[in-house]
């Protein structure tokens, strides 16, 4: 027999069962379904049923027969490594990258590359998802811290359900923002009329909170610094659209429209502050935004006459 240990990461709130089934994926939903009634499954050392939500910080313990672990390929990829250490490192991961595999896309992924590039990465999470304490989307650039050990991993998750990790986010917004400094509370769930996508809505969803201040105006725009209070899934895409200014860009919550042609959002993740879970310091990072962003920025500040201010790419402090 087996035992694997997961930890609930900050976006999922599934069905035990079903949560089960997408980290252990190499067995079936079925069978899976059969070891939590038989009592091999625990939450917190308690017994579940296999419809039994799962949430936030709770640590799960599955005995399962030994099996063929699944094998995820290291893969030397280019990977922007902003820092590391024993415990840790921080990527600067590129638009059009996913941060791990999945059924049926097990290459390419941040995970690929940082097994090649790093000599540890932690066990939580399974062989899915070493090292990953939160996610980036697909084709959303920037800062994601990784843990290289368990310990690490346990520490960074903590501070991140504590909301002690600072996360600040660039976006070119459609639209005029009429407030300069705000903040978005507005629980996000499975959007129930397409289940790929995320909502905002008052029943089965989890609570979620963005702050935002205005960079720049433009004539058709608005760049904007974004904190994430919470880290529900699409969350600062979600919340924006909510109220009226989509990011451009965004091929999925802003209709795909834009002068610009292009078809991956405009949404830099540009500085990340947290407590290094083994010496206690306090670290900061901040990553410029990517070429694409830059470009589009410049060509609008040339068009409205703005002297182009190369701080706002590097992340200026902020102001919440």
């Amino acid at each position: 027999m087996k035992k694997i240990e997961l930890y609930v990461g900050e976006d999922d709130n599934e069905r035990l069962d079903h949560y089960l089934a997408e980290e252990l994926n190499e067995i079936s939903r079925t069978y899976i379904q059969k070891l939590i009634k038989d009592g091999n499954v625990t939450v917190d050392g308690k017994y579940k049923k296999p419809s039994y939500l799962v949430k936030e910080g709770e640590s799960i313990l599955a005995v399962v027969p030994e099996a063929e672990p699944l094998r995820i390929k290291a893969q030397n990829l280019p990977i922007d490594i902003v820092y590391q250490d024993e415990s840790l490192a921080v990527i600067n991961k590129p638009q059009g990258m996913v941060v791990h595999p999945a059924p049926g896309n097990y290459e390419g992924t941040l995970v690929n590359g940082l097994l090649y590039h790093l000599d540890n990465l932690s066990s939580i999470n399974g062989v899915i998802r070493p090292g990953i304490v939160h996610r980036l989307d697909k084709d959303t650039s920037g800062l994601i811290v990784v843990a290289k050990t368990d310990i690490a991993h346990r520490a960074l998750s903590n501070e991140l359900k504590d909301h002690k990790i600072v996360r600040e986010y660039i976006a070119l917004l459609h639209g005029r923002l009429k407030e300069e400094k705000g903040i978005i509370d507005a629980p996000i769930g499975r959007d129930t009329s397409n289940r790929k996508k995320m909502a905002v809505i008052y029943k089965n969803s989890k609570p979620a909170i963005t702050h935002y201040q205005v960079l720049k105006y433009y004539d058709k725009y608005t760049l904007v610094r974004v904190r994430l209070e919470t880290g529900r899934t699409h969350q600062i895409r979600v919340h924006l659209s909510k109220i009226g200014h989509p990011v451009v860009g965004d091929p999925v919550y802003s209709n795909g429209k834009n002068e610009f042609g292009i078809a991956v959002q405009l949404l830099h993740a540009g500085r990340i502050e947290f407590t290094h879970p083994v010496t206690g310091m306090k670290l900061e990072f901040k990553a410029p935004c990517p070429d694409l962003f830059k470009e589009i920025l410049s060509k609008l500040d040339r068009r409205e006459g703005y002297h182009e201010d190369q701080s706002i790419y590097n992340g200026p402090k902020s102001d919440f």
